[in-house]
């Protein structure tokens, strides 16, 4: 468990406070687990941001009625802190029976917040229902090595060792699957994903990929840092020219998190998945 985690109100009981606190978020430092990597704020090897989408945004309009929408925010990847999870959901219930004079503010109020905690500047979009309906739903790009026939024995612990690469055939490919999957460091809880790989260099095999990714099961970790953990995996055997990892993660507690993380400058495209 993250040592930070074990101060936040993840996996307690807690009360749902319906007035604007803002000191209910909770921050974690990133700088632990990039250690873990061999990482360090100087040395990261990607830029990126972990999207989240709230599908429980509601507020108070000056006359009392109530408003829903969903909103979308953008966490820089190299920002000191991540917010913890439990602590976001409570403090955006804390907007519940807060009254704002227009949508303008209340975004103004949850940028300020939220990167405060973050540590950098945080992107916010409210977005009507409408909008987001109409965007309906996509499907990830490039093949999906769901159907390779694999053997597996082993889920406690990421294994990078199985990954293989032809280094005399050079690629340039999308790789996705809808296996990943781990556990929350300090729940427990399954956390569900779909991971799109997109690399230019030494041609991975994608067996072992997939192999790979299924190893996660029963890993413990955050969702910014089992992407993070398969960025550098990547990197350090396929040494590509290019590589983009992101995860697009289920929704629990009304809140999905999406990390990407490149080598190159991305345009991000928040589109859901069948199981978002």
């Amino acid at each position: 468990m993250h040592p930070a985690a074990e101060h936040s109100p993840l996996g307690k009981s807690s009360e749902y406070v319906s007035t604007y606190t803002p000191s209910l978020l909770f921050p974690i430092p990133r700088a632990a687990k990039w250690a873990e990597l061999g990482l360090s704020a100087e040395t990261l090897p990607y830029t990126g941001v972990d999207v989240w989408n709230c599908f429980e945004l509601s507020w108070l309009l000056p006359s009392g009625k109530p408003v829903v929408a969903i909103g979308e925010f953008t966490i820089p990847a190299d920002s000191p802190n991540i917010i913890e999870s439990k602590s976001f959901k409570l403090y955006l219930n804390s907007l519940n029976q807060t009254a704002f004079a227009s949508v303008d503010d209340l975004q103004a109020v949850l940028v300020q917040d939220l990167s405060g905690a973050a540590g950098k500047p945080v992107g916010v979009r409210v977005r009507r229902l409408e909008e987001v309906e109409a965007e309906g739903v996509v499907r990830l790009p490039g093949v999906c090595i769901d159907d390779l026939d694999i053997t597996v024995s082993s889920y406690d612990h990421p294994q990078p060792e199985l990954l293989r690469c032809d280094p005399a055939k050079a690629v340039n490919e999308t790789l996705h699957s809808h296996l990943l999957r781990s556990n929350c460091p300090v729940t427990s809880q399954p956390d569900w994903g779909s991971v799109c790989i997109t690399y230019s260099g030494a041609a991975l095999d994608h067996a072992s990929v997939l192999a790979y990714l299924v190893s996660f099961r029963q890993h413990s970790d955050f969702h910014e840092q089992c992407v993070e953990r398969i960025f550098t995996d990547l990197q350090r055997l396929v040494q590509p020219e290019k590589l983009t990892v992101f995860a697009r993660y289920v929704r629990r507690g009304g809140l999905d998190i999406n990390p990407y993380r490149s080598t190159e400058a991305m345009h991000i495209a928040n589109d859901r998945l069948v199981r978002q």
